[in-house]
C-alpha cells in the first residue's frame, strides 16, 4: 500500500519533502529582500521610462492578468482553451460601452467586465467540460470565431468595424500613462494574490488531483465537471478583467483586435512562459507583447502563425517553458558554486 494512508497503516513515515525548516529560515530573508526590490522597481518605473516604453510595460501587465487566468485552465486543469481572446474582447467592449456610450465612471467597468465574463465562461464551460476531452477546445474555438462578426453587427453600440475611441482614466498629480500604469499594476497584484489563494485552496488541490489522476479523483468523490467548470469561469473572468484594463490602456476598441489570432497568441504565451509556474504568466506576457508587434511588421496575419511556431519550438526545446528553462539554468549555476557560497 502506498501514499499517506499506507504509511500510516504500516507504521512507516514518509521522508520529508522540500526544504528543511532551517533552510526555509535562511532563504526567507532573501525572498523578502527580492520582493521588496521588485516592489521598489515597479513603483519607480513610471518615473524613469519614456511614455511609449511605459505603455509597453503596462500592456505586459495587462496580458499577464489574462495569462494568469488562462494558466488556471491549461496549466492547473489540463484543458485546452482557444477562446480566451474572445473573453478578453468581451471585457474590453463592456468597459468601452460603459464608458463611451453610458458615460459611467471607469472604476465601475472592472467588476462589470468580471461578472459578465464569469457568466459567459460558466455558460461555455459547463456543457463542454461535462463531455471532457477536446470539447472545450471546440466550444471556445467557436466563440473566438463568432465574436468579431457579432461585434460588427451592432455599430450603434460597438462602433462596428471601425471600432470606437474611449476616454482613458486621468489621475491628479500624475501623467495619464503613469496613472494607468499604477491602476493596472494594482489590479495585477490583486490578480496574482487571487490565483495564489485559489490554487492553494481545496478547489485548487482538487484541480491538480483531477488533472493528474482523474479516475482516482472520481473515486474520492471529487466532481470533476463542477471543479473544471468553476475554474474555467474564473479563468474567463480574468481574461475579461484584462480586456477592461486593455481598454483603459489603449483608449480604443475594434473587432479585429480580438480575433482567433489573439486566442492563439495567448495560448502560445501560456505555454512559452511555463505552465503552472509563478513566473510563467509574466514571461509569457513579455512574449505576447513583443512577438506580435515584431511579426505584425512583416504581415498583419503573421502573429498567429509565429505564435504557433513558437509553441512547437518551445515544446521541443524547453517543454517546461521559459520559467523551467530559467530554473534549470539557475540550478546549473548553483551547482557550480562552492558549497560555502551556496549556503
Amino acid at each position: 500500500m502506498t501514499g499517506v494512508r499506507g504509511a500510516a497503516l504500516t507504521g512507516h513515515r514518509r521522508p520529508a519533502v522540500g526544504l528543511a525548516a532551517g533552510d526555509r529560515r535562511r532563504t526567507w530573508p532573501w525572498r523578502r529582500a527580492a520582493l521588496a526590490m521588485t516592489v521598489v522597481a515597479a513603483a519607480g518605473l513610471p518615473f524613469v521610462l519614456p511614455p511609449y516604453r511605459l505603455f509597453q510595460v503596462t500592456l505586459v501587465l495587462v496580458y499577464a492578468v489574462a495569462l494568469l487566468g488562462l494558466d488556471l485552465v491549461v496549466g492547473h486543469s489540463g484543458q485546452i482553451s482557444l477562446g480566451h481572446g474572445a473573453f478578453f474582447g468581451v471585457g474590453a467592449y463592456v468597459a468601452a460601452v460603459m464608458i463611451g456610450r453610458l458615460g459611467l465612471p471607469y472604476p465601475v467597468t472592472l467588476p462589470a467586465a468580471a461578472l459578465v465574463t464569469y457568466g459567459l465562461g460558466w455558460a461555455a464551460g459547463l456543457p463542454a467540460l461535462r463531455l471532457r476531452g477536446l470539447y472545450l477546445a471546440v466550444v471556445t474555438f467557436s466563440v473566438a470565431v463568432v465574436l468579431p462578426p457579432l461585434l460588427k453587427r451592432f455599430p450603434e453600440v460597438t462602433g462596428g468595424a471601425m471600432g470606437m475611441p474611449v476616454a482613458t482614466p486621468r489621475g491628479a498629480g500624475l501623467d495619464d500613462d503613469q496613472w494607468i500604469y499604477f491602476l493596472v499594476l494594482a489590479t495585477a497584484a490583486v490578480a496574482v494574490a487571487g490565483i495564489r489563494n485559489l490554487t492553494r485552496s481545496r478547489g485548487g488541490r482538487a484541480l491538480t488531483a483531477i488533472r493528474q489522476h482523474p479516475a482516482a479523483a472520481e473515486v474520492l468523490g471529487m466532481q470533476a465537471a463542477s471543479h473544471l467548470t468553476r475554474a474555467f469561469a474564473w479563468s474567463a473572468m480574468y481574461a475579461g478583467v484584462a480586456g477592461a484594463l486593455h481598454t483603459w490602456t489603449t483608449g480604443f476598441v475594434a473587432p479585429d483586435t480580438f480575433t482567433l489570432s489573439l486566442s492563439i497568441t495567448l495560448l502560445a504565451g501560456a505555454v512559452i512562459g511555463g505552465l503552472a509556474t509563478p513566473a510563467g504568466p509574466l514571461l509569457g506576457a513579455l512574449v505576447v507583447t513583443a512577438v506580435p508587434a515584431a511579426a505584425r511588421e512583416l504581415n498583419p496575419a503573421a502573429p498567429g502563425l509565429v505564435s504557433g511556431l513558437l509553441i512547437v519550438a518551445v515544446v521541443y526545446a524547453a517543454p517546461t517553458g521559459l520559467a523551467g528553462l530559467l530554473r534549470r539554468a539557475a540550478a546549473a549555476v548553483a551547482a557550480r558554486l562552492p558549497a560555502g557560497r551556496r549556503a
